[in-house]
């Protein structure tokens, strides 16, 4: 059996701290500029805590958007909770960073992307993608259009 280097497991890994760093810093300092972002995650998650009311319109996936307001940040090294207005009742989530599909911050044209891919190893699979749109304030069924660049076009 020979042993090989798990490229898409690293990758995941890394984006995913890329994650945590860029939001510990919205946490100690604020977002800069027109910096914002837009976050896709599994509401299926064991992890993920919700609102029930949320769960039940969202039942697999929701888009939050981290711009104008939000409270009470907290980064950890398996997930971050905020607090978010939803047409004007504050509510708090906590996403564990395995739970991210997407995240964009369009105002940089930057986003990741996040498959699971189904094979014999049961691995994830990381996509990194370019955004190029405009943001709207109001986006929570928002799904940005992006470029992927697949990892699997660089594999034989």
């Amino acid at each position: 059996m020979s042993r090989s280097i798990d490229y898409g497991n690293l990758m995941h890994r890394a984006m995913r701290g890329l994650i945590q760093d860029v939001l510990n810093d919205v946490r100690d300092n604020g977002l800069p500029g027109a910096h914002h972002f837009f976050i896709t995650f599994d509401t299926t998650h064991p992890d993920a805590r919700l609102a029930d009311w949320l769960k039940e319109r969202y039942p697999s996936e929701m888009t939050v958007v981290m711009q104008h307001w939000f409270d009470d940040l907290e980064v950890t090294d398996q997930g971050f909770s905020v607090t978010l207005n939803f047409g004007d009742a504050p509510e708090n989530l906590y996403v564990p960073y395995d739970a991210i599909e997407t995240f964009v911050d369009p105002s940089v044209e930057f986003g990741l992307r996040f498959e699971t891919q189904e094979d014999d190893d049961d691995d994830d699979e990381a996509e990194a993608s370019s955004e190029s749109q405009d943001a709207e304030n109001e986006a929570e069924d928002h799904k940005p259009e992006a470029d992927v660049v697949s990892l699997d076009s660089f594999r034989k």
